[in-house]
């Protein structure tokens, strides 16, 4: 129309309809001249630039009192949320505000942050170099709520990756952030990848840095493994998660793979550990097949390892008390009673104990781990019920008896037996079933025989148990044999006179 300027709108209109119209029929429709069209198509056509009000719209609910009452306060504390500042204005103005004039302040406060707020934190991206940086953290996994034949499961993951490619390793930790666990997961990450890194950046583990100094100082184990390694020790600023994004990143990924996959499994309970354990490196492979090309990049970069790996494992001496017990960090263990009032070398590793007598390996016990303060024991009752065989009713008063008795059917069956009430004759019945499934090892059928029969209020004998799960009679075959004569034996010192 003669007079009127030409919107933006107008001219997308007219570009639309062109493609299927003529010049002349395209500018009908879309409402200008051909002479506009056809500058329009020649690009000589200015469309109308649009100028930004400078008026309101509607009234400022407000009506001064946010610059009067709201700006000193965020000018003292930034950190002071909307919600906060709503009751503010509440209580200076009541019966005006309410819930309904929050998403508005909210505006209002994101408004005067970004023109007249303090200073904010910047992120500065980083080039990672091959070969440069490997970085370890621990991240629990209790919420993907992991369970191990029925019982719940709580651990923690060590974590380790290469920052260049993202290569990655996982392994499953049973304790807290030791310096067993540091050491085992750091070691068979370096031999996995085959090399070494120049710097191991952790954040401020116990187990690696000692934190009641303001200087940054290794323990002395975390400085002789990095030393055998040839690796720099490095650690980031104490509460600023964000210096290690490397790897606090990682984490969400990872867990969020492992959460996915358990769905797809439909189950999220492993017979075994190890189970659980071959679940996760299946995934953690994936992850490395993903990164290969970059990890290929990186490797000649990484430094050659040692010949040897060092120690992952701290030391502690004991001597096997009477009662055929030793103690380790809060933790009763039994041992065979043929070590009673020996002196033992321990190796302690995050998921087991090796027992030297002298320098050689004796035992391995699986290691358990007291929670905060208390204490606990991992009693195994092949230990002792040799000994205890012989004084059967020490078993009645015994510290120990509950944790001698195998969980399952063995538990019921003296829940059975001790219902009325605990006699002699019980505890000797116990210790001999005891007796009977370390000999034949036949604990699980044994239990569950005689559980079934005192279900059914029958008590089979010692006897009928011994004949049944014994081993069967040996017919030892009669050999006849033919002495030689004595006198053969001249030949062998050179006839009768020699």
């Amino acid at each position: 129309m003669p007079g009127k300027s030409i919107t933006r709108q107008q001219v997308k209109l007219y570009m639309s309809y062109r493609k299927n119209h003529s010049q002349v029929k395209s500018a009908a429709k879309a409402g200008i001249s051909e002479r506009s069209a056809r500058r329009i198509e020649i690009g000589e056509h200015q469309a109308q630039q649009q100028q930004p009000r400078q008026y309101r719209t509607r009234k400022d609910p407000f009506n001064g009192l946010f610059e009067k009452h709201l700006v000193p306060l965020l000018k003292d504390n930034p950190a002071l949320q909307p919600i906060t500042l709503l009751d503010v204005l509440a209580d200076k103005a009541p019966e005006q505000f309410d819930h309904s004039h929050l998403r508005t302040l909210q505006r209002r406060v994101k408004r005067w942050r970004a023109k007249e707020g303090p200073e904010q934190e910047v992120m500065f991206l980083q080039r990672h170099i091959p070969g440069n940086m490997g970085i370890s953290d621990y991240t629990w996994m209790n919420k993907l709520n992991i369970t191990l034949n029925g019982n719940e499961f709580k651990h923690k993951l060590y974590h380790y990756r290469l920052v260049y490619s993202g290569w990655t390793y996982v392994q499953v930790t049973l304790g807290g952030e030791s310096f067993e666990s540091l050491s085992s997961g750091l070691q068979n990450a370096f031999w996995r990848s085959g090399g070494v890194p120049m710097t191991h950046r952790t954040d401020s583990l116990s187990a690696a840095f000692k934190n009641h100094s303001e200087e940054t100082l290794l323990t002395e184990r975390y400085a002789k493994l990095c030393k055998h390694y040839g690796v720099n020790a490095t650690r980031n600023n104490k509460g600023i998660a964000h210096e290690n994004g490397a790897i606090e990143s990682a984490h969400g990924h990872l867990k969020r793979k492992i959460d996915q996959q358990l769905m797809l499994r439909g189950s999220r309970d492993f017979n075994h550990l190890a189970d659980y354990e071959t679940f996760i490196n299946l995934i953690v492979a994936k992850i490395n097949r993903q990164c290969k090309t970059r990890f290929e990049e990186e490797k000649p970069h990484l430094h050659v390892l040692p010949s040897r790996r060092t120690n992952d494992f701290s030391e502690l001496h004991v001597k096997v008390n009477s009662s055929s017990t030793i103690t380790v960090k809060r933790v009763l263990y039994t041992v065979p009673s043929r070590l009673v009032g020996t002196a033992l070398l321990i190796h302690i590793y995050d998921d087991r104990l090796a027992l030297f007598y002298g320098h050689e390996l004796t035992l391995t016990l699986p290691r358990l781990y007291a929670q905060g303060s208390t204490r606990t024991r991992c009693i195994d009752y092949r230990h002792v019920i040799h000994s205890l065989a012989k004084k059967p009713n020490a078993f009645r008063n015994s510290l120990l008896r509950d944790d001698l008795i195998p969980h399952g059917d063995f538990t019921l069956i003296w829940e059975q037996l001790t219902q009325n009430v605990l006699s002699d004759s019980d505890c000797k019945y116990m210790v001999d079933l005891l007796v009977l499934a370390d000999n034949y090892a036949c604990e699980q059928a044994l239990g569950r025989y005689v559980l079934s029969a005192l279900e059914q209020d029958k008590q089979v004998s010692i006897k009928q148990c011994r004949e049944l799960f014994g081993p069967d009679t040996i017919e030892v075959p009669w050999l006849v044999s033919q002495q030689h004569s004595l006198t053969s034996y001249d030949c062998l010192i050179g006839g009768v006179h020699g």
